[in-house]
């Protein structure tokens, strides 16, 4: 059985920095599309990096303009972990943050794409 946690959310000002952890378990993910998505209070779910890797060395990150410079998606294969480092953090951030995870998604920005998710972990950008 495949299972997402999130952790390491909370409340933090402006401009501060946080970062999120995702631990993987039920199988290996090798091949697997893992990403982060955000839902704030009244709208949809939105993309907001994911990061690919097919075994190797190399993995290929992918950011939402409203993060891209700010935010650092990583994953740690031998650990099945995912980390998403924010720094310059504003109050539009605020948000239930996601970690999803697929092995065939075709867009990787569609969260319908995915059929592993974890449970949600709050992120509140206030002073």
């Amino acid at each position: 059985q495949v299972q997402l946690v999130e952790s390491g959310g909370g409340l933090v000002q402006p401009g501060g920095s946080l970062r999120l952890s995702c631990a993987a378990s039920g199988r290996t993910f090798t091949g697997y599309v893992m990403a982060w998505f955000r839902q704030a209070p009244g709208k949809e779910r939105e993309f907001v990096a994911a990061v690919t890797w097919s075994g190797g060395i190399t993995y290929y990150a992918y950011y939402a303009d409203s993060v891209k410079g700010r935010f650092t998606i990583s994953r740690d294969n031998a650990k099945n972990t995912m980390t998403l480092q924010m720094n310059s953090l504003q109050p539009e951030d605020t948000a239930v943050y996601y970690c999803a995870a697929d092995p065939n998604t075709r867009n990787l920005r569609v969260g319908r794409e995915y059929d592993y998710w974890g449970q949600g972990t709050q992120v509140t950008v206030s002073s």
